[in-house]
């Protein structure tokens, strides 16, 4: 049987970029040579609204074709959605939560009753002072980057490259750089 693959569920609100980091870390794994998928989940589709995003990746091809029920790594881009509902699934030995939060870990671990590994970034801040957006996903995928090894940090670097030069130019592309690094060096993790 084939090694399992790497599966994220990413939670967000429609407009902070869920959908976009899923897919550029995909595409980033895909150009390391792993095999990815990567898709969204809409329910009101509206900015503001909560949806979830998905990312597999792995070393043999991915068959399944379902929504992520028994994630490795839970991401969560916005935390006044955290709750226990966003852990489901989640292995408290094995899994990991990521959060966009400035709160302190007790109050991430009381709203989500979890009780493995939980790191935390303060993605929005720094994506306000980096980009002057309050967009967190290139934060977010820096840390997840920092807290998994899953492909290089230069891997992202080039997929912004080439997602945002043409379209965006060097200006733009400097400060989700900037971002991403200091996602990857900030990122806090604690265990219990």
């Amino acid at each position: 049987m084939p090694a399992k693959y790497l599966e994220i569920r990413w939670h967000g609100r429609a407009g902070q970029g869920a959908k976009s980091a899923s897919q550029m870390l995909a595409e980033s794994a895909l150009e390391q040579g792993k095999f990815v998928q990567a898709f969204p989940e809409y329910g009101a589709e509206r900015t503001g609204a909560p949806m979830k995003a998905f990312t597999r990746i792995g070393d043999t091809p991915i068959l399944v074709r379902a929504v992520i029920e028994n994630p490795d790594i839970v991401i969560v881009i916005d935390d006044t959605l955290l709750s226990p509902d966003i852990v489901s699934g989640l292995d408290e030995k094995e899994g990991v939560l990521l959060v966009n939060s400035v709160r302190p870990f007790e109050w991430i671990r009381n709203k989500t009753n979890f009780k493995g590994k939980i790191c935390k970034v303060p993605a929005t801040d720094i994506a306000l002072e980096e980009i002057k957006r309050g967009v967190p996903n290139t934060v977010m995928l820096g840390a997840l980057v920092k807290i998994t090894g899953v492909v290089p940090l230069e891997a992202i670097e080039n997929r912004i490259e080439k997602m945002f030069l043409s379209k965006f130019g060097e200006e733009v592309v400097s400060a989700n750089k900037k971002a991403l690094k200091r996602g990857f060096e900030e990122v806090q993790c604690e265990e219990v």
